[in-house]
């Protein structure tokens, strides 16, 4: 999963039977493509973050990489509470019988969750009406830089 911190956007959930360092390199490169270049990354260390080949490509693309402590769930705030909603409004009410329903079940939450679900923290706008808001207040920064 990607959230940008300062949009609370969920940019990405991706579902996968398993996934390796390969995978998390590929949709960062998609998301760059969409979204733009970060400046940092912050990540727990699961060995697909950790991967000698994701941090050769962080720091051929410039980017920081900030990794939390491990055992240190507070250090990566907005991830915790975005996966603490997923878990209690998605995972733990849900039964998914295919990959494919997993995906589809698990995008319509993400699209909800940054349409239609108001945060307190971005003035109860939604995460889509936040960035909105802020790429019409700062008209010299493009979409994809937010």
């Amino acid at each position: 999963m990607v959230i940008d911190e300062f949009t609370r956007r969920c940019l990405s959930l991706k579902v996968e039977r398993k996934l390796n360092h390969q995978d998390v390199i590929s949709e960062l490169e998609r998301l760059f493509r969409v979204f733009g270049n970060p400046k940092r990354i912050r990540s727990d260390n699961g060995s697909e973050f950790t991967a000698q080949n994701v941090q050769s490509y962080f720091e051929t693309h410039k980017l920081e990489s900030l990794h939390i402590a491990p055992g240190s769930p507070w250090q990566n705030g907005y991830v915790e509470s975005f996966n603490n909603k997923f878990r209690d409004e998605l995972l733990n009410r849900e039964l998914f019988y295919t990959l494919k329903e997993a995906k589809h079940l698990i995008e319509r939450f993400r699209l909800e969750y940054n349409t239609v679900r108001p945060h307190s923290s971005l003035d109860y706008l939604t995460p889509a009406e936040f960035t909105q808001k802020y790429n019409e207040n700062n008209p010299t920064l493009t979409p994809n830089m937010v």
